[in-house]
């Protein structure tokens, strides 16, 4: 008798019905974004609003989205409460310069990024998976239970570290683990001033608190590039060939100045990592609670990795990995929310006689939280299905509905990099190990720049 497949349906916060009051609005911002979405934010295509007398456009159609994204992304910017908290932190880095700052970051460091470039990573990727995996052994052997979310912080940091850094970073995977989630539990979030548009010398009490945290992280990357410098001065012949040298070596009136170099260590050390790791997490969690995706995930690394050595063909070979790592970043999106603001008026036609009216000023709200989950572009879209991810059915998910590394200029240049590393990591850590959850197991999806399991994901880890 053929098992009942009944997909798993991780939690969210169930959409408003009715509108949010001011007071409530400051409230959960603070909170959690992710609580603040209505109901037609998950079923209408677009929609007009006002949020503190500021026009409003939340964007869900695919044609929408791909003209604000990528047809005419130059008439829309950053949106200025997204860099009033992004800014504080990464400064000039690539998430949040713009320009011709952003332009000369983003080609100097598109090189390090190819797909060609990343599948050198690739063995790397999996010295420090199966080195981390180490740490399991006992725990495995006595049923313990760990949280995971901070494991993959750690997991990545190391693969970071290695990879881009040659495991030259300054500081520790134990310090970065925590540090990272104290500079996002207070300078990541909105502040109530951001919200009132105040000038930036208004205080935010909150992002004071984590202005120690990221002093110590630059005061880290500031070691880290004089170790680099020094060597490079001292020793030319046994300097590693990587990303810190590549970014190193462009300071200069043509490149990238000091500064710009450590605003971009810092995006990639705390950003580039941070979102791998939740999506991780959230990965391993998901395939806990749904046992017969998990068995086909086990069976189909089993397979591939008795006759494949070579970490570089993984991504290929295991299409069932990489769709249940794809299907937890459609749930739990690694970054929620992507604003712009429009610079000039625009407008849009749907080619089916509705015309999308955009004013100069208007702030855009492409939202993977909402596009992801929308009830009109998705299957069961609250439920954990990750077969809608394999080749053979990805024709039916359009280019814009799905966003978990952005879209148009301004998409994450490590996506090929991130994805090849999950697998490899998802790899060899479900090879040897069942990550099972415990009484305690009851993430929450909270928004802190990134989609973080609040109260953590404490999961029991066997040996298979």
């Amino acid at each position: 008798m053929t098992e009942t497949y009944t997909p798993f349906v991780p939690p969210a916060p169930v959409p408003r019905t009715t509108p949010p009051s001011r007071f409530e609005i400051i409230r959960t911002v603070m909170r959690n974004p992710l609580e603040l979405w209505g109901e037609p934010s998950f079923r209408l295509e677009w929609l007009k609003t006002r949020f503190f007398n500021e026009r409003t456009l939340i964007v869900n159609h695919p044609g929408l989205v791909r003209h604000v994204l990528v047809d005419n992304a130059q008439n829309y910017k950053m949106a200025t409460i997204r860099q009033m908290v992004l800014r504080p932190i990464l400064r000039d880095g690539l998430l949040t310069a713009e320009g011709e700052t952003w332009k000369r970051s983003r080609k100097a460091m598109a090189p390090v990024f190819t797909p060609r470039h990343a599948r050198g990573f690739a063995e790397q990727m999996l010295e420090q998976s199966r080195a981390f995996t180490g740490r399991y052994e006992t725990a495995a052997a006595n049923g313990e239970v760990r949280d995971i979310a901070v494991d993959m912080t750690e997991l990545t940091f190391d693969i970071l570290s290695a990879t881009l850094f040659s495991g030259q970073v300054a500081g520790t995977e134990a310090e970065f683990a925590g540090d990272i989630d104290r500079l996002l539990s207070t300078m990541g979030r909105v502040d109530p001033m951001d919200l009132l548009k105040a000038p930036s010398w208004v205080p935010r009490f909150r992002r004071m608190l984590g202005k120690p945290i990221l002093a110590k992280f630059r005061a880290i990357v500031e070691e880290t590039m004089t170790r680099r410098q020094a060597l490079m001065q001292t020793d030319p012949q046994n300097v590693p060939e990587d990303f810190l040298t590549l970014l190193i070596g462009l300071q200069g009136p043509d490149g990238l100045s000091f500064d710009e170099i450590e605003d971009n260590i810092i995006t990639f050390i705390g950003a580039g990592h941070e979102t791998t790791a939740r999506a991780l997490g959230w990965t391993l969690y998901c395939l806990a609670n749904s046992p017969q995706d998990r068995e086909k995930v086990e069976a189909e690394i089993d397979e591939v990795l008795a006759r494949e050595p070579d970490p570089v063909k993984w991504l290929d070979l295991m299409p069932w990995t990489r769709a249940a790592f794809e299907e937890a970043m459609r749930l739990y999106p690694p970054a929620p929310s992507i604003n712009r603001a429009a610079i000039a008026d625009d407008s849009w036609d749907n080619g089916k006689g509705e015309t999308v009216t955009i004013e100069a000023g208007t702030t855009i709200l492409v939202m993977p939280w909402t596009l992801h989950r929308h009830t009109k572009l998705w299957d069961r879209p609250e439920a954990f299905i990750p077969s809608r991810f394999l080749p053979e059915n990805r024709g039916a998910i359009d280019r814009y509905q799905y966003l978990p590394f952005g879209v148009g200029p301004r998409i994450c240049i490590g996506a090929t990099f991130a994805l090849q590393e999950a697998v490899i990591a998802l790899g060899v850590l479900l090879s040897r190990f069942r990550f099972d959850c415990t009484d305690a197991t009851k993430p929450w999806p909270m928004q802190k720049l990134t989609t973080q399991p609040e109260g953590g994901l404490p999961m029991r880890v066997t040996r298979r």
